[in-house]
């Protein structure tokens, strides 16, 4: 019942400043377990003028997807993700259920203007507007996808092929002994985090850029490619 969730879980209804009203953030959350974090984490970061895509691991229990439904359909504002994939942690499965939604958002009726990414273990600590103004405040038409270039004990992660053995309860990435061809177009490869706050703009061109492409498709079997796509991309001149 709806309108029991949205009262009993006390779901912010509409916006509480003109200043968020005027700026819609885009949110992926990967989630597989833990429903009630799930919950806690989605109330916390609700805002009606944001949007929400929700990857469900394909692999997680039938009982756990339909709950997710339920809770989705609840909100015009909420979707799952069109495409699901079996994540393997440090798989190209975890960067590739992030491009599903990002294909997802950008075909979005609602016009926002940065996406932030999380997973269902997050809670934030700052509120809607707290993130909008630190946005505002000098990253304007910015990223946030902070790194380094590649260190010397992270070579092996792109030196070799890696490939992704998926089973219930065991799935896991293992090395092979196939030595991997240079990055594409040369590129130097950095190294960050899985997570950060990327403009619409920057999504747009991940998904049709030919460089963005090429790199894309030469991190598949890589170790943890979400730590160098997106950093490594932001560092492209121009």
């Amino acid at each position: 019942n709806c309108s029991v969730v949205l009262k009993t879980l006390h779901f912010i209804t509409r916006p509480l400043s003109d200043e968020e009203g005027n700026f819609s953030l885009a949110y992926i959350i990967t989630i597989h377990k833990e429903l009630e974090m799930f919950v806690k984490l989605l109330r916390a970061i609700y805002m009606p003028q944001n949007i929400y895509c929700i990857h469900v691991d394909e692999k997680s229990p039938r009982d756990y997807k339909d709950a997710v439904q339920n809770i989705v359909n609840c909100f015009e504002n909420i979707f799952l993700s069109s495409k699901r994939e079996n994540v393997v942690y440090a798989g190209f499965s975890r960067l590739q259920a992030d491009i599903n939604c990002m294909r997802d958002l950008v075909h979005s009726k609602i016009q926002w203007n940065y996406v932030i990414n999380l997973c269902g273990q997050d809670y934030p600590i700052k509120t809607n507007k707290d993130i909008i103004q630190y946005i505002k405040s000098k990253w304007n038409g910015k990223n946030m996808t902070p790194g380094v270039v590649q260190p010397l004990h992270m070579k092996h992660r792109t030196q070799v092929s890696y490939k992704e053995h998926v089973h219930s309860g065991m799935s896991h990435v293992y090395p092979t002994k196939n030595i991997k061809a240079k990055p594409p177009y040369n590129l130097t490869i950095y190294f960050g985090s899985a997570y950060y706050i990327l403009t619409k703009e920057f999504v747009e061109f991940t998904l049709t850029d030919a460089r963005a492409k090429d790199l894309l498709e030469w991190s598949r079997d890589t170790y943890s490619p979400d730590e160098h796509y997106w950093v490594t991309l932001n560092r492209l001149n121009g």
